[in-house]
């Protein structure tokens, strides 16, 4: 990558009529309409002690909501499905149900399960690929007359154009855009004080003084600058000016990431 005088660089109900909470002022069995998504208070919707997630039927309350009662009873597939299971009894508006009105709650949705914490073996360590598991074609310091150093500033993953370009680690852009030799690069500065550089793309996706975080997507690979095809050029460098690169395969390594 040779440079002059320096290296290249199915269509949804509309709810809205229903945010406000309308109640008939009747005494005994009066109708309410609710929202469908109002908020849950205290007591509302909540199955007695002896009811479980395994109930067939509910009895509707003062303050219900097909929302509320499909959440406290887990009912697959929502307050929608609990609507259709019910339309005979509840009638053309989901939002208007009656106290003493019994519902089909029908199957149980399953119940989640949180996910335990990863092990410390296998918790990222906030870095990460470019460009994935993309075999790398000129290494470090590959020596030749190709480039203006001497020597190959950084590795060479071989991409074709259009492919997602990474940030390995959170930190912040220094430069996005033309850059001579290395055709449109990024540059970004991360917390330990270090540079990477992502060199030869057909577009960068962000600008100079945006923060990034690990694996967001900054650019997409290309050929332009000094190239004599597609692929990535990633640096890593002690400032963000060229000639102060460092060894990107040992650094990387450093933060537990192989390349």
């Amino acid at each position: 990558m040779p440079a002059h005088n320096r290296h290249r660089r199915t269509r949804t109900r509309n709810t809205r009529g229903l945010t406000r909470l309308y109640t008939a002022a009747a005494a005994g069995g009066a109708a309410l309409v609710v929202p469908l998504v109002a908020a849950t208070h205290a007591g509302a919707a909540t199955p007695a002690a002896s009811t479980t997630v395994a109930s067939t039927t509910y009895k509707v309350v003062k303050g219900d909501t097909l929302a509320k009662i499909a959440t406290a009873h887990h009912v697959k597939g929502g307050w929608k499905q609990l609507y259709q299971d019910n339309k005979s009894v509840i009638g053309a508006n989901p939002g208007l149900i009656h106290p003493g009105t019994v519902l089909t709650l029908g199957a149980p949705a399953k119940a989640v399960v949180k996910a335990k914490p990863a092990a410390a073996t296998t918790a990222s360590t906030g870095w990460m690929k470019p460009v994935g598991d993309a075999a790398i074609g000129t290494g470090y310091k590959a020596s030749g007359s190709l480039w203006s150093s001497g020597s190959h500033t950084g590795v060479d993953f071989l991409v074709g154009t259009g492919t997602p370009v990474h940030v390995v680690a959170a930190g912040t852009v220094v430069s996005a855009g033309a850059d001579g030799a290395y055709g449109n690069d990024v540059i970004v500065r991360h917390a330990d004080g270090k540079y990477t550089l992502y060199g030869h793309l057909s577009q960068t996706l962000v600008s100079a003084g945006q923060s990034v975080t690990e694996g967001q997507e900054i650019g997409i690979s290309g050929a332009t600058g000094n190239v004599t095809g597609p692929h990535l050029h990633f640096e890593v460098r002690t400032t963000p000016s060229y000639g102060s690169d460092i060894d990107p395969v040992a650094y990387m390594a450093g933060h537990g990431v192989t390349i």
